[in-house]
């Protein structure tokens, strides 16, 4: 029973691991968080269960302590995911995602948006090279770099 368990926890996370801890997958709740909590929105427009950039991105930056540590405090985590196996994704969050994908004009993937507590787009990136701590100084400079062209 106990390696049963094992199995299925493995199973459930590493299929679940971008819909973790803290992710939220409703862009409107994602809004109104910001917006209470005065912190920026990160969206992470994935295909996190066939791309492998996004694969590497979640891996090396999103589920390392650094980068959530930082996140808990300052940002509001916005999951835009577009697998090829939908069958865990309401039907509401693909239509979303979709509208998201041409709202944002999203080309490819992983593409990351960064928005202010008030929904507006202050900096767009993907995958960056140098692990969590490298990521969250890119954050921080897109922030900052939005804030001195105010």
């Amino acid at each position: 029973m106990k390696k049963w368990l094992t199995v299925v926890a493995a199973v459930a996370i590493s299929a679940g691991a971008f819909a973790a801890e803290g992710w939220l997958t409703d862009f409107d709740k994602a809004k109104e968080t910001a917006k209470e909590q005065n912190k920026h929105i990160l969206i992470d427009f994935s295909g996190s269960d066939w791309c492998g950039w996004c694969v590497k991105l979640d891996k090396e930056v999103f589920q390392k302590k650094a980068f959530k540590d930082y996140a808990e405090k300052n940002l509001v985590l916005m999951l835009a995911d577009f697998p090829r196996d939908k069958s865990k994704q309401s039907a509401e969050v693909i239509k979303q995602n979709e509208k998201l994908s041409k709202e944002f004009s999203v080309r490819g993937f992983p593409t990351v948006f960064i928005l202010g507590p008030d929904g507006n787009i202050i900096g767009k990136t993907g995958y960056q090279a140098g692990g969590p701590e490298a990521y969250v100084e890119h954050i921080k400079k897109i922030i900052a770099d939005s804030k001195v062209e105010k």
